[in-house]
């Protein structure tokens, strides 16, 4: 099924919460999801027979302009061999999106990545902790406005 067929399905589903299909990029066509339609989203692309995306194949986050912080789920079906890209946005000062590890446990770790390094906190996740930084790592590295700093627990950091 291609991503036109895909978006019109979600739209008759979601009246509400589906942004404008993107399909003139040099990128895979995407659309927008309201942030807090994300997980019944999924969900629903999971569950339905004609779509079964049974595979999140990449969640990342991304510093996505000076309010927003973005997350991209990247998603695929093996049993039908189509694929989807769908994004969403919550804003820097209060960046929050339910997580999508109850549909596909593949996110556990990579929600744990943008948490760590973009600063995304995925409500419900079931332990949302840093995972490359260490616990006590102040900010998140890959942030447009990030400082890096001189010293960690007194030693210079080497950049």
């Amino acid at each position: 099924m291609e991503t036109a067929e895909i978006y019109e399905k979600l739209k008759k589903t979601f009246t509400e919460g589906i942004g404008e299909l993107k399909t003139n990029l040099p990128v895979n066509p995407f659309f927008f999801v309201d942030a807090d339609k994300v997980n019944a989203i999924c969900c629903f692309l999971r569950d339905e027979e004609s779509l079964q995306f049974d595979n999140l194949s990449c969640l990342s986050g991304v510093d996505y302009d000076k309010d927003n912080l973005a997350v991209v789920y990247h998603l695929y079906s093996y049993t039908l061999n189509h694929q989807l890209v769908i994004k969403t946005t919550v804003p820097k000062t209060n960046p929050v999106v339910r997580t999508v590890s109850d549909v596909w446990v593949a996110a556990e770790w990579h929600e744990r990545e943008a948490f760590d390094l973009i600063g995304v906190n995925f409500e419900g996740h079931p332990d949302l902790r840093r995972i490359l930084l260490p616990e006590d790592w102040e900010g998140h590295p890959l942030r447009k406005d990030y400082k890096v700093p001189d010293f960690y627990n007194g030693m210079k950091v080497p950049y």
